[in-house]
């Protein structure tokens, strides 16, 4: 049964994360370990490996890089954990703008309002990211998904490391 059936969902990108979440919470009732505290040992290992597994899909599911990854390894293009390098030009050389630009956050004479517009920017490129890799899914365009999928875990960890440097603003 994939993570899909599991919730009652149907198979895509797209999902009712209340549902989601509603179903979550009665599987979890359902299948909890501590209902099985005195029934046969046999069972109580069943619903433990049971809400594991209700605790991963959950997991995967609620977050649309992970839902994406998910759905295309149901479609046979698994790119979890994969270390491709990106082959677009244009992004490669977007990469390099924003390391440049985070960079030179550390000497900006503003660096809160130089952060607060660098963040906007990224979040903007981000939700266009996430449209395409919503567009690509819904008509199939696998590749063009992964890849989409590829550019958003880079903006990800971008949005991270400009989190980090705004928290070493206030350590000093």
């Amino acid at each position: 049964m994939n993570h899909f059936e599991l919730f009652g969902l149907a198979e895509g990108f797209e999902l009712d994360t209340r549902q989601l979440a509603d179903t979550y919470r009665q599987l979890q009732t359902q299948f909890h370990p501590d209902r099985f505290a005195t029934a046969p040992e046999r069972e109580q290992l069943a619903a433990v490996q049971r809400a594991a597994q209700i605790n991963d899909a959950f997991t995967t599911l609620k977050t649309p890089l992970r839902r994406a990854e998910y759905l295309l390894s149901l479609r046979g293009s698994d790119i979890r954990g994969e270390q491709q390098t990106l082959q677009d030009p244009a992004f490669l050389m977007q990469q390099l703008e924003w390391r440049e630009r985070l960079a030179d956050l550390k000497g900006d004479a503003d660096p809160e309002g130089a952060i607060k517009d660098f963040r906007q920017e990224i979040r903007h490129d981000h939700q266009a990211l996430m449209q395409r890799l919503a567009d690509s899914l819904t008509r199939g365009e696998d590749l063009q998904a992964a890849d989409c999928v590829r550019k958003l875990k880079f903006v990800d960890k971008l949005l991270e490391e400009l989190e980090r440097f705004e928290d070493s603003l206030f350590e000093s």
